[in-house]
């Protein structure tokens, strides 16, 4: 599978605060990405998916290795947590393929994903 393009330099502001940061991460993860996935017959909708999905594009690896604490959004070091709230950003604008991002975060993972064989 073809490398995911990188995300543009964080768009963020130097005076953005971390409970900026998680309250739109939590905007985007339950309300947003959800409410676009419905209109826009996205592969996933639940709002764990997207985490899941934004957190391994950010680490570009199954976040899980790499983040001890839960829930994970209170203990992702703030550059990564910035990079998947952009990432989020990225598909509900359509700059990002959220069915690509999700088929990756499949494949680190060893997983088919729906509709995929293995």
């Amino acid at each position: 599978m073809p490398a995911l393009a990188p995300l543009p330099a964080s768009r963020y502001p130097a005076s953005m605060d971390r409970s900026d940061l998680e309250a739109e991460w939590l905007d985007l993860t339950r309300r947003r990405l959800p409410a676009a996935a419905r209109e826009r017959g996205w592969p996933i909708h639940l709002d764990h998916c997207f985490m899941r999905v934004l957190l391994d594009h950010a680490y570009q690896d199954e976040w899980t290795g790499h983040v001890e604490g839960r829930p994970a959004y209170k203990h992702v070091p703030e550059e990564r947590l910035a990079r998947a709230v952009e990432a989020g950003r990225a598909a509900l604008s359509g700059e990002a393929d959220l069915a690509a991002m999700n088929r990756r975060s499949l494949d680190w993972r060893g997983k088919a994903g729906p509709g995929r064989a293995r």
